[in-house]
This record gives structure tokens, sequence and C-alpha cells, in this order.
């Protein structure tokens, strides 16, 4: 039997210039619409005695010919958590594993190009200033797709310890990058806002945005993380990767829905229909708020894509 190709985090970095992840994406998310994949919803399984717990992501490719699963844990451990993140991908003809590889670097980097997907068709056409709150590796990889989605005249980077991360000082369009230590001031005025950080709790507060602009949020390991307050969808255009398996495990949007303060029905569309014009428009006049918590079909497009790099 042929073996699986395994690549570490090294040979990834390396094969990710030559894999066009949102390009890869937005055929996937055009599969799933059109029927041609499978997301199956996401599962958490917890370790006995609260030590831990892990993620499971699947999905289908069927013009790819592939399945494969994600599996990412978490585990406490004295000081930081340890948390890691391999794909199997495997063949739909003959059930022979494909590849396995670390897909820690590759799930920051496909989280970013599936907000950059969302805030591209949702953000207004003459959108010009671009805020991102987080100055880890996730927000520096959603700078990253997003510089050259507008024409930006102001960038602004806000974290607690902004100015001891690696922020680049300028876009590859020559933009300065402003750096903040307060979200709420780097958000004012702002037409995109992009919140990656990996907190549990709101870290802006969303009713001073103006009613054209555009917030994207994505997921974390911490019990029914949130980005902004859960009662605040009640007063947002809402969005989500796919509206199958999000409003089920995405934090605000389970404690809204619990709370009474949003219905997962009133979802104004995901990705699927974001890309093939099946979704209702922002009305431009509630912000819109786009919901990512990764999608197993992310992980197995992005493999696909590291797979045929490796292959060339």
């Amino acid at each position: 039997m042929t073996q699986p190709i395994v690549l570490d985090e090294a040979q990834i970095t390396a094969l990710l210039p030559k894999a066009d992840l949102r390009g890869v994406l937005e055929r996937m998310f055009r599969a799933l619409a059109d029927g041609k994949a499978v997301q199956p919803p996401q599962t958490l399984s917890l370790f006995p005695h609260s030590r831990g717990d892990f993620i499971t992501y699947l999905g289908v490719l069927a013009d790819e010919k592939v399945f494969g699963a994600k599996l990412s844990p978490y585990i406490p451990g004295d000081g930081n958590a340890v948390v890691t993140a391999w794909t199997l991908l495997m063949s739909t003809e003959t059930g022979i594993p494909l590849l396995l590889c670390d897909s820690k670097k590759l799930t920051t980097e496909r989280t970013a190009a599936a907000s950059i997907i969302a805030a591209d068709l949702l953000a207004v056409p003459d959108a010009s200033v671009l805020t991102i709150v987080g100055s880890g590796p996730m927000a520096l990889a959603h700078l990253r797709y997003a510089e050259s989605i507008r024409p930006w005249r102001e960038v602004r980077i806000a974290s607690p310890n902004v100015e001891t991360t690696l922020v680049p000082h300028m876009i590859s369009s020559g933009v300065p990058v402003a750096k903040s230590t307060n979200a709420q001031d780097a958000i004012q005025g702002a037409d995109v806002v992009l919140l990656c950080t990996s907190s549990g709790t709101p870290v802006i507060n969303a009713s001073t945005l103006s009613k054209a602009a555009v917030i994207t949020s994505i997921s974390t390991n911490v019990a029914d993380a949130h980005e902004v307050d859960p009662a605040a969808l009640q007063g947002f255009d809402v969005y989500c990767d796919y509206r199958k398996t999000t409003p089920a495990a995405a934090g605000e949007m389970k404690l809204a829905t619990a709370a009474g303060h949003w219905d997962p029905e009133s979802l104004c569309g995901d990705l699927p229909e974001l890309l093939t014009g099946r979704a209702k428009p922002p009305s431009r006049e509630r912000t819109a708020f786009f919901r990512s918590i990764g999608l197993g079909l992310e992980d197995i497009a992005a493999a696909v894509a590291l797979l045929k790099g490796a292959c060339a």
C-alpha cells in the first residue's frame, strides 16, 4: 500500500505560496452550495476529569474524490495550554490515506481566507478604513489576505500587547499600519472590523459602528467563546460560514438563542449562498456581522491544495 504523504509545519510553510487558499475555499463553498460536498457538524469530545478536549472537523469533497478529518485538541497544562491540529485526507475511491499534515498553521491561513472572502462580499465597494483587533499570527494572516480587497486609506491594528508583536509598519500598497492598545478607539469610523482574538468574552462594543460597517469574528477552543455581546446579534444583519452547523456551535449564537435575543432562522446567508448569489444582501441599515467556526471542508480543501503542491 502506498504510504501517505506526511507534512510538518516547515514543509507546509514552504508549500503555502504555491497554494491559492482563497480560490480553493471559494470553489469548495460553491461545491457545498451545489450539493457536491458534505459538511457534517463538528463535534466536541471531552477528556476525562476535565483534562482537555478535542474538536473533530469532517468533510467530503466529491469532485476531488477525497474525504477526511481534522482533530484539534486543547490540553491544559502548567502555564500555557497545548493546542495542536492534524488533518488526515483519504481517497473516496480506495479508502487509502493520502495525506497527514500538521494543520496548526494551515488552520490560521484558511480561517483568515474565509473571513476575507466574507468581508470582500459584504463590505461596501468604497470601504477605506480597516481595523483588525488582535496582533498574533491569526491577526497578521487576516491582514495579509485583507490588504488587497479594497484600496485602504487607513489600516489599524489593536491589541493590549501590539507594541511587542511583529506587526508590519505598512501594507504592500504603502499605507501605514497604525497601532493601538485600545480596541474600542481603533474601531471608530472603521468600515471593516476583523476580530482575531482568542477571547471568550466581548472585545468591542459594536453599537458605535456605522450601519454600513462589517464585522467578522472567529472561534477558539474556549467554551462558548464570543468576541461580541450575544445580545448585539438582534441588531445585526447576521451571516456565517455555514448555516447548517454554525448557529449550534458559535458561542454568541448559542447564548443569544437561549436568551431569546436572536433566532437562527433570521440568518441573512452563509458563504455558499453569498458566493452563489443566493444570500440576502446587507441592508446597510444595520451593521453586518459574519461569524465563522471553521469547517472540516475548509481543512479538507486546504489539504487538497497542499497535496497537489507536494505532488507537483
